[in-house]
């Protein structure tokens, strides 16, 4: 019922910003907490940003200061602002429902982040 599609990824420098997007086929944001999370090839898909339905965001220690959350609930759509990339950073980055049911996972977009 609930698609995603995500954009924005791209080739980067280290030190380089992207802003990612995420655009919903239903009005969500207002009701769920959504995160960003990233997926590599042979490792497990991490969460790296997460937005409640209130506004309240949390980041785990690889990304805090560096990646900012938000969302437009008008538009049905959640960004990902990130900063001072790393080329550990490099991932497929996906939108998604944070809890225990979550929805399909969308095509992701990928961020390359190499010197």
């Amino acid at each position: 019922q609930v698609q995603f599609v995500e954009s924005g990824g791209g080739l980067v420098q280290p030190g380089g910003s992207l802003r990612l997007s995420c655009a919903a086929s239903g009005n969500i944001f207002s009701i769920y907490a959504m995160g960003w999370y990233r997926q590599t090839p042979g490792k497990q898909r991490e969460l790296v940003a997460t937005i409640t339905n209130g506004g309240s965001t949390i980041y785990p220690d690889a990304v805090k200061g560096r990646f900012t959350i938000s969302r437009d609930n008008a538009k049905n759509t959640l960004y990902l602002q990130m900063n001072s990339l790393k080329p550990e950073d490099t991932a497929v980055y996906y939108c998604n429902k944070n809890g225990l049911l979550q929805f399909a996972w969308g095509q992701g977009t990928q961020v390359t982040v190499s010197s």
